[in-house]
């Protein structure tokens, strides 16, 4: 039996392998903006604050 046209395997080239590659690496890569993100101070100390404002706030009491 003998194969068919299209039953052929693809020949793929360097430049074809290094792209698909390249895609991936770019894939896994975290963006800038992430980055920045993570690198951003916590205001964890100024949540408990607000916290204790905004209760306040709602049971009524002002200044």
């Amino acid at each position: 039996m003998t194969r068919h046209v299209i039953d052929r395997t693809r020949e793929r080239t360097d430049a074809a392998r290094v792209k698909a590659f390249v895609a991936i690496d770019r894939n896994e890569m975290v963006h800038p903006a992430t980055k920045e993100l993570i690198r951003r101070p916590d205001r964890e100390d100024d949540n408990g604050r607000r916290t204790a404002e905004y209760a306040r706030i709602a049971r009524g009491r002002t200044a």
